[in-house]
C-alpha cells in the first residue's frame, strides 16, 4: 500500500473499508439471535433500504468496539489526523450504527442513512460534493458502487477488487482486502467432521462389516458433514459478537473479519443444498434424519444452546442423531440398547463441554450466548457422573439381553470392558472439570492418545468376546 500525500479531508466508508465487515449484515444475524421474530419482520421492509436498516439498528444495536478494522485503513486515518486533514465517514449504514463507530474512533463528521435517504451510490456522492465540493475530498471506498463516488473525489483509495469499480481511475490508492477461500474452509470446522465417525456405530455394533456397507457410510459422512458445516456457518453468524468476547473463538473467521458475511450465508446455502440433496439420494429415511438434525442444530443456534440443562440434552440429542444416520445410512438396526446405552455418554460429553468454557473463563460472569456461570461447574460435575454411572450400568444390563447373548459368547469380556469404558469417561469428565482439553469433546476424543488407547481396549475386548479375532486372524483350514 503507497501512502497518500493529499491535504484535502480524507473520506472512509466504513463496511468493507474502514471495518472488515458489514454492519447491517451484523445487525441481522444479531437480531436473529436475540429477537429472530422482530428481525423476520423487518424484512419486509427490504424494499425500502433506509427504512430496512434503521429498523434493523433499532432491533440489534452493536458494540462498535468488538468490530473488526482494516489496520491499513485505519493507519491511513491515523496519519490524515496526525498532518492536520479533516477525517470523515460516510456509510450507507444507519446512522445510528455510524454515529457510535465514528465515536469510538475520534471522528466528528459522519455522513449515514438517516430520515429515509439510503446514503448510497448517487446519493452518497451528491452529501460529499455539497459538504467538499468537486474533487474537494479523497475517498476510500471498497464497492462497485462508491465508483459514483470516486469520480467526484480527487483520489481514489480502493480496498480490494471492488468489483471492478475502479477501473480507470488515476490516481488511485490500492489497499487488500481479499478474502482467501482458505478462510471460508476455516468457517466450514473441517476439523469437526471427525465427529461424523459416530455414523459407523451401527455397523460396528452389528457386526456388518461389508464393503457396500461402508461404503454407504462414507456417502451419508459426506452428507453429515455438509449439513453440520451448514449449520457452523450459521452458529457462527448469529454467535459473532458473543465469539469476539472469547478467547478463542475471537479468531473465528467472521469474528475476525477474515470472510465476508455474504461469501459466509452463500457458502451456507451451498453446503447445505448439497447434505440435502446428498441425503435424498442415499434414502428417504436418511434425508429425514439430516433434515431433522438441521432443524435441531438451528432451534439450538437461535434458542436452545441459551437454556440451562436444556441445551445440553440438545447437544447429546444431535450427538445421537448422528448414529441414527450410520444406521439409516447402511440400513443397519440400531440396537435401542446401543441407543440408550449412548445417549447418557453425551449427556456426559455435553457437560464436559461446558465444564471446559467455565473452566476456560476469565471471570465468573455468565457465559456469552450461554446459560452457565462458574457457580455452575459443581452442578455439571454431578449430571456428567450421573450420565457415566447410567452409560455403565445400561451396558451391564445390555450384557444379559438375548442380543448381546446372541452377539458376544463370552460374555465376561463384557464385564471386563467396563473398566475401558468407565477409565474414559472418568478422564474425560476430570479433564473437562479442569479445563485441560479441547472445546469439543467429541473431537478431543478423537485425538486424544491415552482415550483412544481406552476405546481401542474397549472394542478389542468386545470383538474378541464377539470371536472376531479368530474369525479375522485365526488358523484357516
Amino acid at each position: 500500500m503507497s501512502s497518500v500525500h493529499s491535504t484535502k479531508p480524507l473520506v472512509l466508508d466504513a463496511d468493507g473499508t474502514l471495518l472488515r465487515t458489514d454492519m447491517l449484515l451484523e445487525g441481522f444475524w444479531k437480531g436473529l439471535g436475540t429477537d429472530p421474530i422482530a428481525t423476520l419482520k423487518a424484512v419486509t421492509l427490504v424494499g425500502d433500504r433506509a427504512a430496512f436498516k434503521a429498523e434493523i439498528a433499532k432491533i440489534a444495536p452493536l458494540r462498535v468496539d468488538l468490530l473488526p478494522m482494516n489496520e491499513d485503513i485505519l493507519a491511513l486515518a491515523d496519519a490524515a489526523k496526525d498532518e492536520g486533514r479533516e477525517v470523515a465517514i460516510a456509510s450507507a449504514s444507519d446512522v445510528a450504527y455510524v454515529q457510535p463507530l465514528a465515536d469510538h474512533l475520534g471522528i466528528k463528521r459522519v455522513f449515514a442513512s438517516a430520515g429515509g435517504v439510503n446514503l448510497k451510490g448517487t446519493a452518497k456522492a451528491n452529501a460529499l460534493v455539497e459538504a467538499y465540493g468537486e474533487a474537494g475530498f479523497d475517498y476510500a471506498g471498497n464497492d462497485k458502487s462508491d465508483r459514483k463516488i470516486w469520480d467526484h473525489a480527487d483520489h481514489a483509495i480502493v480496498v480490494g477488487a471492488a468489483g471492478g469499480g475502479a477501473k480507470g481511475l488515476s490516481p488511485v490508492t490500492q489497499v487488500s482486502g481479499v478474502w482467501s477461500p482458505l478462510a471460508v474452509l476455516k468457517s466450514m470446522r473441517p476439523h469437526q467432521w471427525v465427529k461424523n465417525v459416530l455414523l459407523f456405530l451401527p455397523m460396528i455394533a452389528a457386526h456388518a462389516f461389508y464393503m457396500e456397507t461402508i461404503l454407504a457410510i462414507c456417502l451419508g459422512i459426506a452428507s453429515f458433514s455438509a449439513a453440520a458445516s451448514c449449520i457452523y456457518i450459521v452458529n457462527d453468524l448469529l454467535d459473532i459478537e458473543a465469539d469476539r468476547l472469547h478467547v478463542k473463538k475471537k479468531r473465528r473467521p467472521f469474528a475476525a473479519g477474515t470472510v465476508p458475511i455474504p461469501i459466509g450465508m452463500l457458502t451456507c446455502l451451498v453446503l447445505g443444498g448439497f447434505a440435502l440433496g446428498l441425503g435424498f439420494a442415499i434414502s428417504a429415511h436418511f434425508f429425514a434424519v439430516v433434515a431433522f438434525y438441521m432443524v435441531l442444530s438451528l432451534a439450538y443456534s437461535l434458542r436452545l444452546k441459551r437454556l440451562r440443562w436444556i441445551d445440553i440434552a440438545a447437544l447429546a440429542s444431535l450427538y445421537l442423531l448422528r448414529v441414527v444416520a450410520g444406521a439409516a445410512a447402511s440400513k443397519v438396526d440400531a440396537s435401542i440398547f446401543m441407543l440408550i446405552f449412548i445417549f447418557p455418554i453425551f449427556v456426559t460429553l455435553g457437560c464436559v463441554k461446558r465444564m471446559t468454557e467455565l473452566a476456560l473463563a476469565k471471570d465468573h460472569k455468565r457465559l456469552p450466548g450461554r446459560g452457565y456461570a462458574r457457580r455452575d461447574l459443581g452442578d455439571l460435575l454431578n449430571m456428567s457422573v450421573v450420565g457415566m454411572v447410567g452409560a455403565l450400568v445400561v451396558f451391564f444390563l445390555y450384557t444379559y439381553s438375548d442380543q448381546a447373548l446372541a452377539l458376544y459368547p463370552d460374555q465376561w469380556l463384557l464385564w471386563v470392558a467396563l473398566l475401558p469404558i468407565g477409565a474414559w469417561l472418568y478422564r474425560m469428565i476430570r479433564l473437562g472439570y479442569l479445563g485441560r482439553m479441547d472445546y469439543d469433546p467429541i473431537v478431543f476424543a478423537l485425538t486424544d492418545r491415552r482415550g483412544l488407547g481406552y476405546l481401542l481396549i474397549t472394542l478389542g475386548l468386545m470383538f474378541y468376546a464377539a470371536g472376531l479375532w479368530t474369525q479375522w486372524f485365526g488358523p484357516t483350514a
